[in-house]
């Protein structure tokens, strides 16, 4: 039977590719990512591409201004809270403008009440379903998986975060470097806070280890972009180089709030080893309050965020349960958190970890101190 013109046209149509999704990673203000997107912006916009700013955050900076100046605005939506006016950005106005690519500053930024969507990693995964590709930018302390460890190192709570997932689907991650002595001269200059703030931020979140900690955190979630990337490639030439049977790492929850710094490291040794991730909740009928509800609810949705996949059973003794699921789901490492320090709970811990090594198959088993709720 002979194709229709219909059928020929879609067969000639060139395939569509996936909208690029490009992320300028920092590990702190004032290393230079904005700059650095709108630089590329630039350069992009004078070979010929269609180019339109999102949205860029300048903070007062005149220098981030003047590159922004340089590029087509689309023009923010204004919106009113509670009295008070705030602009931000128009995903409708981007869609109907149709550019080939958009800048759009501050992936973690939460958008006001009465926005589109909630937040702006939301707006940006709308464009790219919309076949627009995105240069954005963001800082390490605000990657969901990182905030527990970032606020045990800087004392600073992170409010504002961007699930691993969203991190995942970025086609390509650039890190912003600079040197720590650097940004803290930038920081005494002025270029990155006003000077009466300057002082107090160099002997808070700019403190020398603070910087040095966060940067080496950043340097690794480059890395492990890069080894996704050539595991894609390598996927796609039909190499198979995995000679290894695939890790995978389950983690214990409960209700503890403090569980989370656990989830969140097991995630971090995930991502390392490319390992599944799971987390195991044993009813044993002791969070019966709303209270504990709660709280395990909200680390069971933690977990959810990071990719793990969660496996709720009950029982009668954790250590047994863990490790009928430990063999079923072939977990090759188990996390377990370590809060009591002494006397008879510290014996009935050991107890419960000796057991689950007797009834467990073979498996590498992690102890991690936690913080005590």
């Amino acid at each position: 039977m002979p194709k229709t013109p219909e059928q020929w046209l879609e067969e000639a149509a060139p395939e569509k590719k996936e909208a690029i999704f490009k992320l300028f990673l920092g590990y702190a203000p004032g290393v230079g990512k904005t700059y650095n997107m709108l630089s590329e912006g630039i350069r992009r916009a004078s070979r010929g591409e269609n180019i339109v700013v999102g949205l860029v955050e300048t903070h007062g900076r005149k220098g981030i201004a003047d590159l922004a100046a340089r590029l087509e605005n689309v023009p923010r939506r204004e919106l009113n809270y509670k009295g008070a006016f705030f602009q931000e950005m128009d995903v409708d106005g981007i869609l109907a403008r149709k550019p080939q690519v958009a800048l759009v500053d501050e992936l973690a930024h939460t958008n006001v009440e009465g926005s589109k969507h909630r937040k702006r990693y939301d707006d940006v995964l709308e464009l790219l379903n919309a076949g627009i590709d995105v240069l954005s930018t963001v800082n390490v302390q605000h990657i969901e998986s990182l905030t527990p460890l970032v606020q045990q190192i800087t004392g600073v709570p992170v409010r504002e975060t961007v699930p691993d997932w969203v991190m995942q689907r970025a086609t390509e991650v650039v890190l912003v470097d600079l040197t720590p002595e650097a940004l803290q001269t930038r920081m005494r200059r002025g270029d990155i806070y006003p000077l009466e703030r300057a002082e107090r931020a160099l002997g808070h979140f700019f403190r020398p280890a603070n910087l040095i900690s966060l940067r080496e955190l950043a340097l690794q979630q480059v890395a492990r972009a890069v080894d996704r990337s050539l595991e894609l490639h390598l996927r796609k030439e039909g190499v198979d180089h995995a000679a290894a049977v695939r890790e995978s790492i389950g983690v214990c929850t409960s209700s503890n709030p403090a569980a989370q710094y656990l989830i969140a490291r097991a995630a971090r040794m995930a991502q390392r080893i490319e390992a599944d991730l799971y987390v195991i909740y044993v009813d044993i009928g002791l969070d019966e309050s709303p209270e504990d509800q709660r709280t395990l609810e909200q680390n069971i949705v933690f977990g959810e965020r990071l990719g793990a996949k969660v496996i709720r059973v009950k029982g009668k003794k954790v250590a047994e349960e863990v490790a009928k699921v430990v063999r079923e789901h072939r977990i090759t490492q188990v996390v377990f958190g370590r809060s009591a320090q002494s006397g008879w709970r510290r014996y009935l811990y050991l107890s419960a970890i000796h057991k689950f090594l007797r009834d467990a198959p073979p498996v590498d088993v992690h102890i991690v101190t936690q913080e005590v709720k």
